[in-house]
């Protein structure tokens, strides 16, 4: 049965807007007549959008709103909705068009008897190969409820993961940026006036007055051309790091820094461990979901390194003894994953190192940050000093000739 958007008014002259099913517009709309809405504008069928595959301009589905449509779709089919009702159902609550048309068009798939993870395949751009593959072991273990709502639970997890990252940034990057623009201004602006009332005088400057208008002039001069080639060199970095050799050197480097490491390892490895987690509890068998759980990983040294940890299970090896041999992720995560494999119990502990992982980052992140911020304002106050000296020793020389 087609679906239609409408758009209507109620007893009350306020405009409803919403969607349902109907065979016909003549029945849509008579439908509408008898729950007292008046049509104002009805959709024709959403049959021919779904026929076809999504066209890679057409706009993606956020990843915040994929978060709340899995939530969604998981509380209503855990409490025995069916697939299509559901889908039907989250996409009248949408409030944002992409969402609400690839859900039309999914529902349409479905009716028309394809799987839930073949429907979605249609449009790759909103729903990643990693959701649908958790999807599909869902609908194989016939635990579609179950596996959605820790689907959900999963991307709320890496989202949040992700958000906290750029947010802890946020302060640190717009201080640097603050702190250099005022030292730049005070090179540029001011230093080349007040020296220059010093040179009127005909004394010879300090020397640390003389390294601050060199600097000083060296900025005026050739400043421009110093952030052109920043700039430059800055897109060159962006597009080598596209290069799989580039990139696989330069994370490793990242790894080896004292803390940046500890932080990337302990992100990678919480979400390593939550989708590995989530796939293996839907059904999944290990070695695919192994293979989608590396495909979650930002750091590419790191998964370079699993590649070993997925033959070697493949050959027969335990997950523990092939995620030591590959050292690339946290130790703690390595221990959790034997004591689950003793104990049969490896999706549960999964979830725990996650957790713990996550604890991790958030008290190293904390800590770094609560010792970069003061590091940069010393910084800033160091650089603004110096500069305050370079310009208060002449002033003390020429007082000092004065009085003599």
């Amino acid at each position: 049965m087609p679906a239609f958007e409408y758009e209507a008014l109620d007893l009350g002259g306020k405009v409803k807007r919403g969607m349902l099913s109907a065979d016909s517009q003549r029945q849509a709309r008579h439908e509408l007549r008898r729950l007292n809405l008046t049509p104002v504008k009805l959709s024709a069928p959403r049959s021919e959008k779904a026929a076809r595959p999504f066209a890679s301009k057409d706009p993606r589905v956020k990843a915040s709103q994929l978060v709340v449509v899995t939530r969604q779709l998981s509380a209503l089919i855990g409490a025995g909705t069916p697939l299509e009702e559901a889908l039907n159902a989250v996409a009248a609550q949408s409030e944002t068009g992409p969402a609400r048309t690839r859900l039309i068009a999914v529902r349409e798939r479905v009716m028309e008897g394809w799987r839930f993870a073949d429907a979605l395949a249609e449009d790759p751009k909103s729903f990643p190969v990693l959701y649908r593959a958790v999807i599909a072991a869902g609908e194989t273990s016939g635990d579609l409820g179950g596996v959605l709502d820790r689907l959900a639970t999963m991307l709320e997890k890496n989202r949040a993961i992700k958000n906290k990252a750029i947010a802890s940034l946020i302060y640190p990057a717009a201080l640097a940026v603050i702190a250099a623009c005022v030292v730049i201004a005070l090179m540029i602006f001011v230093v080349p006036k007040i020296i220059a009332q010093f040179n009127a005088f005909g004394e010879e400057l300090p020397l640390l007055t003389k390294i601050i208008v060199g600097i000083s002039d060296w900025t005026v001069a050739y400043g421009l051309y110093a952030l052109v080639a920043l700039m430059i060199l800055c897109v060159a970095t962006w597009r080598a790091l596209k290069e799989p050799p580039v990139r696989l050197a330069f994370d490793k480097f990242l790894l080896g820094v004292p803390v940046l490491g500890r932080l990337m390892r302990a992100v990678d490895g919480s979400r390593f461990a939550r989708t590995l987690a989530t796939l293996f509890s839907g059904g999944a068998p290990l070695l695919d979901s192994l293979v989608g759980a590396q495909r979650t990983l930002s750091n590419a040294y790191i998964r370079d390194r699993l590649n070993r940890t997925v033959t070697m299970v493949g050959e027969g090896a335990s997950l523990a003894a092939a995620l030591k041999r590959a050292n690339a992720l946290p130790p703690m995560l390595v221990h959790m994953v034997a004591a689950g494999e003793r104990a049969g119990a490896l999706a549960e502990l999964l979830d725990k190192a996650a957790l713990q992982l996550e604890e991790e980052f958030d008290t190293a992140s904390t800590v770094a940050l609560r010792l970069l911020e003061p590091a940069i304002i010393v910084g800033m106050g160091g650089a603004v000093l110096v500069i305050v000296l370079s310009i208060l020793l002449p002033i003390l020389r020429l007082n000092t000739l004065a009085a003599g």
